[in-house]
């Protein structure tokens, strides 16, 4: 078992490495950590402690913790889940794109470095591509996809009918064929959380974008 584990970090560290510099060749700055408490300290050194902090909704950020972690820094934090009500949480989403520091994950990566992201509302792939002065991502080594269509594929198929999921155990009806099928049938109804799917193809501030591939299966 202990040999298994060893080819598995081996070969996810041998894949990091490239998909990092094509990354950096795309002005992302993009960096490997072996695990998730790595990643964290890691991303918690890439935020001024004068920086206002939020984020968007990721299964990976509540995974390892981080929203935690800054929050107990003491540096300034714009959560919409300390929402009153419906309204407010909107406007606090609204904030979130003027903060110092956005923290999101990412739906899935090609080796050539192109992001690819579904929201629903939209608040996290604008966030991604302009508000906040910097994005931080940590993505975990199973969203490497070996190209763009696989990457399309992947969003579409895993990681959004598996969004889907997780908004039904909540409590919250969600009507789709995907959450009853468990795959992407490009539907237009009301409850489809795919409003959005944008990709990512460079940083257009170089270094805005900071990427943390992590050696680990993080979120989905």
């Amino acid at each position: 078992m202990q040999k298994k584990e060893n080819a598995v970090h081996l070969r996810e560290e041998l894949l990091a490495n490239r998909v990092v510099r094509n990354l950096q060749v795309r002005k992302f700055e993009a960096y490997y950590c072996a695990t998730a408490a790595e990643a964290v300290e890691k991303a918690l050194s890439l935020i001024p402690e004068s920086d206002s902090v939020s984020w968007g909704g990721s299964v990976t950020l509540q995974e390892i913790g981080l929203p935690e972690r800054v929050a107990q820094s003491g540096r300034t934090v714009i959560d919409r889940d300390k929402a009153k009500n419906g309204k407010e949480r909107v406007d606090i989403m609204r904030q979130s794109l003027l903060c110092d520091t956005y923290l999101t994950s990412f739906n899935a990566i090609s080796e050539d470095g192109i992001l690819v992201n579904i929201d629903n509302v939209g608040n996290r792939v604008a966030a991604i591509a302009f508000g906040p002065r910097n994005v931080i991502a940590v993505v975990g080594m199973n969203k490497i996809c070996k190209t763009l269509e696989t990457a399309r594929i992947r969003a579409r198929n895993v990681a959004a009918p598996i969004n889907v999921q997780r908004v039904i155990a909540i409590g919250q009806e969600v009507a789709t064929p995907c959450a009853a099928s468990g795959t992407c049938f490009d539907c237009k109804v009301d409850d489809s959380i795919c409003s959005y799917i944008v990709e990512t193809r460079m940083s257009r501030r170089r270094g805005r974008i900071k990427i943390i591939l992590v050696g680990e299966s993080l979120g989905f």
